[in-house]
């Protein structure tokens, strides 16, 4: 015959332990040449960087950064998670970027350049977290419609 539990005796039994999801551990990842390696985006720009330590050159598509991207506006978007890490002049970069333009490739490249110091050092990534360097921009061009001259641009109206 079957036990009848009352509400009391459920009560007083132990309660089940409920697995609460552990935060994640971040740990270094290096590759077998001891770098840490990435992928960056950032509109239609893709960038793959490679991190080791060095002497803090960073070197684009096989050029120095200076001379790939001209803007000195561009030159500081890439340098940002380096300088805001406070790690200037301990890792060289070596990235290739495609797709897109210079300004989406230097977003690309700044995306890349702090996942890799990230999977580098793990202890960064609460200060490149907080300043908006790990988060993808996921502003894209809109899409063309039809019966639209672009994406939301109307045909120019004639009366007559």
């Amino acid at each position: 015959m079957a036990e009848l539990h009352s509400l009391q005796d459920l009560a007083t039994e132990a309660p089940t332990e409920t697995a609460e999801p552990a935060a994640p551990v971040h740990v270094q990842k290096l590759d077998a040449q001891g770098r840490a390696y990435a992928t960056g985006k950032r509109k239609d720009a893709i960038a793959r960087v490679w991190i080791s330590p060095g002497a803090g050159r960073i070197i684009v598509n096989d050029k120095d950064f200076t001379d790939y991207f001209a803007r000195p506006v561009l030159q500081m978007v890439v340098q940002q998670p380096i300088v805001a890490a406070g790690r200037n002049g301990q890792y060289d970069v070596k990235a290739t970027v495609s797709g897109g333009g210079l300004s989406g490739q230097a977003g690309a490249l700044r995306h890349g350049i702090s996942r890799a110091l990230t999977f580098y050092e793990p202890e960064l990534r609460p200060i490149l977290k907080k300043g908006g360097f790990l988060t993808r921009d996921a502003r894209v061009v809109e899409r063309k419609k039809y019966g639209k001259r672009k994406a939301r641009r109307s045909f120019q109206f004639s009366k007559r």
